[in-house]
């Protein structure tokens, strides 16, 4: 599966895993099988794809194309066709952004409207029917590197190069909670099934040459949801960690870097078992 000649941005993948979203900086998204490798289809845009994102039901989806070269960055709306011969690229809505470009996009719930992040530190939700823009929130001091909803969607987590990683809720977009850490935070994710967060980045690509990697501070963060103070680390890259997700099941997760490499890793029972003496458990 060869996703095009230009670094890519970000992917997402289908409820049943059988298709693949990719969005590249080679000024494409592209529609997968995950089964065979097989590109299915392709958009061609302008400029690069930053952010992608499946709707729910799949029969959608939306992209983020940069502003670079006199393009301002854009939300478009595409449908999915079940039959790849039915499939064209036409779209659906196109929301021209009149602002800093948007880093990260996602569907907000029943895909009513679409939640950006955006490299000004704000969040954005648009009306996913009009392009109208509802609501927006300063959430960040820096660019915002990645958003993630819980899985019902009534709040999510964002990290940032202000090296934090924060939880907002989903409707006010009131900030809830803070993850402080000493370098750029380049993902975030929650888990599903215990109260904890994981955050990974580390220093600028650029300077990894210059130092090793405990000074490049490349590992996995655990940090306590409620209490918001770091509970373990693990290790394994050698180059900032750009991605980070947890398996449904929340029994692992995967990493990936810049040192090429995406590393899944599994829980022992002793994670399972852990928790702060304020915690309750029936």
């Amino acid at each position: 599966m060869e996703s095009g000649w230009g670094r890519t941005m970000g992917t997402t993948g289908l409820y049943d895993s059988e298709r693949l979203l990719t969005a590249s900086a080679d000024s494409s998204a592209r529609l997968w099988s995950v089964r065979t490798g097989k590109e299915l289809f392709r958009w061609d845009t302008r400029t690069a794809v930053r952010a992608i994102a499946f709707a729910e039901g799949d029969q959608k989806a939306l992209y983020v194309t940069d502003a670079t070269m006199g393009q301002p960055s854009t939300i478009w709306i595409v449908p999915l066709e079940e039959n790849m011969e039915d499939q064209t690229d036409e779209f659906l809505l196109k929301i021209v952004i009149d602002g800093p470009k948007a880093t990260t996009a996602e569907w907000g719930p029943l895909n009513k409207t679409i939640y950006t992040g955006h490299e000004d530190g704000k969040i954005t939700i648009w009306d996913a029917e009009t392009g109208d823009r509802i609501k927006e929130f300063k959430t960040h001091g820096s660019v915002i590197t990645d958003f993630q909803f819980v899985k019902n969607k009534s709040h999510f987590i964002t990290s940032s190069k202000d090296c934090t990683a924060k939880i907002s809720d989903s409707k006010t977009l009131k900030v809830m909670k803070v993850y402080q850490t000493q370098r750029n935070v380049n993902s975030a994710a929650i888990s599903p099934v215990r109260p904890h967060i994981i955050l990974g980045g580390g220093q600028e690509a650029m300077e990894v040459t210059r130092t090793d990697s405990r000074q490049g501070k490349f590992e996995t963060r655990f940090y306590h949801l409620v209490f918001e103070e770091e509970i373990g680390r693990v290790k394994g890259h050698f180059g900032p960690i750009n991605t980070l997700a947890f398996h449904p099941d929340g029994r692992s997760f995967a990493s990936g870097a810049e040192d090429g490499f995406v590393r899944i890793h599994y829980f022992d029972d002793d994670y399972f078992d852990f928790k702060f003496e304020e915690e309750t458990y029936e």
